[in-house]
């Protein structure tokens, strides 16, 4: 890649598939971005690129990279692939482009303090994944035929959609008066079957019918 490359792929600015760092600061929440990327659909983080876009670089790029790449191994389960492709901008500075699929070992999370956390890209974010997100995430890759029943919950809830267009967990739950691990496995299930789709949030998510063809 080169630094015109570099510059014309940062002249996009950050979304879905694009994530700037001006330095690799807080590795443990850089990581973050790492996650996200792989688990959603894949991507770039750039280090040494301003927030407006700019390629201005890094001193002793190698320190960053060998920073990102130490926590990479340490804090993300399963372990994560990734290309890294380093450019100079001139004899002092340089950037490093760390590129991600969409991981076939989905979801990765990230494991500090005895926690497991998970991340998905939302827009140009990356936000903590739902319940709900992880175990489609995980089921989604070796999906069996899906039956779709269809019961007194199901008729309530596609009943629902036709009439607001989209619900939440908590709204089903209360809709349906079923308890919330219920409404969770049901609306799994239904994604996963290719009627409903999901649509993840920073603060709830929320789920539609599937449109035909999508």
């Amino acid at each position: 890649m080169t630094l015109q490359e570099v510059r014309s792929l940062a002249s996009k600015g950050e979304g879905l598939k694009i994530e700037f760092k001006k330095k690799a600061a807080y590795p443990e929440k850089i990581v973050k971005e790492f996650i996200a990327l792989a688990n959603t659909a894949g991507g770039v983080v750039m280090i040494g690129v301003d927030d407006d876009g700019t390629v201005s670089g890094q001193r002793f790029i190698e320190e960053e990279v060998y920073v990102m790449e130490k926590a990479i191994k340490e804090l993300i389960y399963p372990p994560l692939s990734y290309e890294l492709i380093a450019v100079p901008i001139n004899a002092k500075k340089g950037v490093a482009i760390f590129k991600l699929e969409l991981s076939p070992n989905r979801p990765h999370f990230l494991k500090i303090d005895n926690k497991r956390q998970s991340y998905i890209r939302v827009k140009d974010r990356s936000v903590q994944a739902s319940i709900e997100v992880w175990e489609i995430l995980k089921r989604s890759k070796s999906l069996k035929d899906m039956v779709f029943t269809y019961g007194r919950k199901e008729e309530i809830l596609l009943k629902a959609l036709e009439e607001r267009q989209k619900i939440t967990l908590k709204e089903f739950s209360k809709l349906a008066r079923i308890p919330k691990f219920l409404a969770s496995k049901t609306l799994v299930r239904l994604v996963l079957a290719n009627v409903l789709r999901i649509h993840p949030q920073e603060s709830e998510d929320y789920f539609t019918l599937k449109e035909v063809g999508v």
